[in-house]
């Protein structure tokens, strides 16, 4: 078998653009991976393509030997643009595997660690225009199932947070956890966008409240700001998702900063290097959380990782997306439990395919990703 084609699909999602891979082999199957980078969608597709040059031709079994390249050989190396490609080949070449095998992709990775999969709600607050909307949207989520909700009470803040805003934040969580009982967990999202000395500031403020973790609380860029936050706060820190690589986690795991790793499988070189963060997380007793608020290809890799990693802790989706096309793009839905978990994954490969003719219902609008557009919640 070899590999014939690599092609990419731009769907529309309203927050994003969907980046969709298609390998195609010459004994008819294909395998599908997502790469979607929010705001640099053009940026994938032209490297998806340059990576074409080296994979058509190449048997898609040998995925280590094909990812190892991809990154390893060229020069320049790492980064979002470049983790993307590869992520979305990789994943379809694990697809094309599981498929040609008869098994699901988990199967292949070890085989499943545990029988259902925890998640933690994201979006669920989206559109929320005060404190009092954000309970109430709260109160939905939980009441469709969630038992772990997500959401980042920073709005538009920076570095240099505002005492007033940072009340305003701590109250957001506060009303919250009144709102959903000490039974569901709260994770507090940041983004990366406050100084050490304000997140320490904050964490300290919202210990009451026992969130779960703290997400990303200072810049990806300075791992040593990262640990001294986690020296600071009784509650565990979370980050990773600008992570791309066992060589960008190394650092974090070392310093003692993270409680738990989020790389990210639309970023981090796919299900390949996914595999080895986890394991090294592993090793460093760190829970393995992949960041994913992206579109359905995606989850159902998080899927099939968090069936395997025998470190995972709770899995990101986004219940209700804010395409509302999603289901026809899969051509399914993602089936969940009454107890905040999901069903493992069915079927040969990643078990998903795409409609083609919805991906082409909704074309590429361009889309930025600015995290300091956002409001503020303060009440009524």
């Amino acid at each position: 078998m070899k590999i014939t084609a690599v092609e990419v699909f731009l769907c529309h999602a309203v927050r994003v653009n969907w980046t969709f891979v298609r390998v195609t082999t010459d004994s008819g199957l294909y395998g599908w991976g997502e790469a979607s980078l929010e705001g640099k969608e053009l940026a994938v597709r032209s490297a998806v393509a340059e990576l074409e040059r080296y994979v058509v031709g190449r048997d898609p079994f040998q995925i280590e030997r094909h990812n190892h390249y991809m990154y390893e050989t060229p020069f320049w190396r790492g980064g979002p643009v470049l983790g993307s490609a590869i992520s979305g080949i990789d994943q379809a070449l694990w697809d094309i595997k599981g498929k040609a095998l008869g098994v699901p992709v988990y199967e292949l990775l070890g085989g499943a660690a545990r029988d259902s999969i925890r998640y933690y709600a994201n979006g669920w607050s989206m559109g929320a225009e005060s404190i009092d909307d954000l309970v109430s949207r709260a109160g939905a989520a939980v009441t469709r199932g969630a038992t772990a909700l997500k959401w980042d009470p920073f709005g538009d803040q920076g570095l240099f947070i505002t005492t007033p805003a940072l009340r305003a934040a701590v109250e957001c969580v506060a009303e919250v956890r009144k709102a959903v009982g000490a039974e569901v967990d709260l994770l507090v999202e940041v983004h990366g966008r406050l100084s050490p000395a304000n997140a320490i500031r904050a964490a300290r403020m919202l210990e009451p409240y026992d969130p779960f973790f703290y997400e990303e609380p200072v810049p990806p860029e300075n791992t040593d700001e990262l640990a001294l936050v986690a020296r600071s706060t009784s509650i565990p820190i979370a980050s990773g998702e600008r992570a791309f690589s066992v060589h960008d986690v190394r650092p974090m795991f070392e310093a003692q900063a993270v409680a738990y790793v989020q790389p990210d499988p639309c970023h981090a070189r796919g299900i390949t290097e996914m595999k080895k963060i986890g394991a090294m997380a592993e090793a460093y007793h760190i829970g393995f959380a992949p960041h994913n608020p992206n579109g359905p290809i995606a989850t159902r890799v998080c899927q099939h990782l968090a069936a395997a990693v025998p470190n995972f802790v709770i899995q990101e989706w986004l219940p209700v997306d804010p395409a509302p096309w999603r289901d026809e793009v899969m051509r399914g839905s993602f089936p969940t439990n009454p107890d905040g978990t999901m069903p493992l994954p069915e079927g040969p490969g990643l078990g998903i395919d795409i409609d083609l003719d919805v991906v082409a219902a909704h074309p590429y609008a361009p889309r930025d990703m600015n995290l300091y557009t956002r409001p503020l919640l303060r009440r009524g």
